[in-house]
């Protein structure tokens, strides 16, 4: 699979508007870049404000599926703007059915690797405007991923998204989503998931976590 970056994102927190004269300190808002260097940390200048949710080196990059946009789109009939979820990268025919905690990318000059689903809070709903689109996002699974810097290098806004390597498991980003949101209580399906070596410190963490008080 190699798909061309549709929007190539970053950002600082910063201030951000929302309802009747509200603001917040956030990293969502991100802005259109024709290049960045992507270090194990993260995009150069890039950032997050809420580091115990967001951020760390398994959370290093943020990428949704473009086709998710036009669905919003069509459910709410609004339109929305690029980068409208904060992720860094937004590409089509990446979705969550089909990409794989584990799945190795060549991104630009850099090396990513899928961790884990990602979990969304309603700073999406105040960005966006919509006081649906976090129980939409949790509802279809349609969250969108992060992910792991193997290599470092530039992206431009012009790279491409390439597998490299197949996570031999093949344990989707939807099977994690619909798994953490929708089946909490079903141990195999988290078994399965917690075998992968590639997952996520943070989501082996809350499936252990789960699979105690099951299995105390």
């Amino acid at each position: 699979m190699m798909t061309a970056l549709t929007y190539f994102s970053i950002g600082k927190p910063k201030k951000m508007s929302y309802g009747r004269d509200k603001t917040m300190e956030t990293g969502i808002c991100k802005e259109a870049v024709t290049e960045a260097f992507l270090t194990k940390d993260g995009f150069t200048g890039d950032g997050v404000a809420d580091l115990k949710h967001h951020g760390g080196l398994d959370r290093a990059v943020c990428v949704y599926p473009y086709e998710h946009y036009l669905q919003w789109q069509e459910e709410f009939g609004d339109t929305l703007p690029p980068s409208a979820f904060g992720e860094n990268i937004t590409v089509r025919e990446a979705l969550e059915a089909d990409v794989a905690i584990g799945d190795i990318y060549q991104l630009g000059d850099a090396i990513i690797q899928v961790t884990q689903g990602r979990i969304p809070c309603n700073t999406i709903n105040r960005r966006v405007g919509n006081p649906q689109m976090m129980k939409r996002m949790v509802e279809t699974g349609f969250t969108g991923y992060l992910c792991r810097v193997l290599e470092e290098g530039s992206v431009y806004s012009d790279s491409e998204m390439m597998l490299l390597q197949k996570d031999p498991a093949n344990i989707t980003v939807l099977f994690g989503n619909e798994t953490y949101f929708h089946h909490a209580k079903d141990v195999e399906r988290m078994k399965k998931i917690i075998a992968v070596d590639a997952l996520a410190d943070d989501w082996r963490e809350r499936f252990d976590t789960r699979l105690a008080k099951l299995t105390y």
